[in-house]
């Protein structure tokens, strides 16, 4: 017996960032959107204990020991319920690998899912979402799908109504970027400033809920924009080429390398991605709708 669960992608529509906290973290408003790039997590009994192997693009890139996100997952559950993680998680990997679309997050959430169904442990809504929180910031969203506000560090989710599909193109890069390199070099650019507190942006959240995508490319923002560039400054000839295009907006997909390109409809997102690809200034391109649902388990 096996159980799969495929998990989507994020994007940020906004990440507003404040000061660091004297945990180390930030408090953020950070709008996410799930979309339709996905892994899959199966989960497999194992006698020999836990076990992670993972294919796909990037997959080289990915831990197989207990610092990935999946075998966390399945460590955390075990010990809830007392018994033993004697698990093999196989991750399929679509989503970029550091890519600042929470590929490792949707993985951890995949887990949970896959092995509470493989040990019918049963686990809460709830107790699932703590549970999330306890692995990391973006992994509770990548549990729950759609389209949230996530308050806090990322984790206290509020979920928002979309009044509409919206289509993004996905430019990969030819390397990836540290998300604690970015805050860091955030908080680095941010010294001696006032940095204000994070607030959602009202006009924002209207045009999610109208569906309108002229209105969300006009108000679209991530403040760790700046620090990802500063580290990767050629990430600044990818967001052109896809604005040349016809992209209504293009921005950082949270801390990076992965540029978002919000576009009019599925041929615009044809139009844009070719241009992208023969552009030169990105690895792959992928495109993408959104929102999409969270953590799902797959029939048979």
């Amino acid at each position: 017996m096996s159980v799969t669960v495929r998990v989507p992608a994020k994007v940020n529509v906004q990440l507003a960032v404040g000061a660091a906290r004297p945990d180390g973290f930030h408090d953020l408003a950070n709008v996410f959107l799930a979309v339709g790039l996905y892994d899959e997590v199966t989960a497999t009994p194992s006698a020999g204990g836990l076990r992670i192997t993972c294919e796909g693009p990037d997959a080289g890139q990915v831990p197989l020991d207990r610092t990935n996100l999946a075998a966390r997952a399945a460590l955390a559950l075990a010990e809830r319920h007392g018994c033993d993680a004697d698990v093999h998680l196989h991750i399929a990997k679509d989503i970029p690998v550091a890519g600042g679309m929470a590929g490792g997050s949707a993985d951890g959430a995949g887990a949970l899912l896959a092995c509470d169904a493989l040990w019918g442990t049963g686990t809460s809504r709830d107790d699932l979402l703590a549970l999330c929180a306890d692995l990391g910031s973006d992994v509770p969203f990548s549990l729950v799908g759609g389209a949230a506000l996530g308050t806090g560090r990322g984790e206290k989710l509020t979920p928002l109504e979309v009044g509409g599909t919206f289509h993004w193109v996905f430019a990969m890069a030819a390397r990836g970027l540290s998300t604690p390199a970015v805050f860091r070099e955030f908080d680095r650019l941010g010294e001696g400033r006032d940095i204000p507190g994070p607030v959602a942006s009202q006009p924002l959240l209207d045009a999610l809920a109208e569906g309108d995508p002229d209105a969300l490319a006009a108000t679209v923002s991530n403040d760790l924009q700046p620090a990802a560039l500063s580290l990767f400054p050629e990430l600044a000839g990818t967001l052109a080429a896809g604005r040349a295009a016809g992209a209504l907006t293009a921005l950082v997909s949270g801390s990076g390398p992965t540029t978002a390109f919000l576009v009019r409809d599925a041929d615009a997102a044809d139009t844009v991605a070719e241009a992208l690809r023969a552009s030169g200034t990105c690895r792959t391109v992928r495109t993408a709708p959104g929102p999409v649902p969270g953590a799902t388990v797959l029939d048979g």
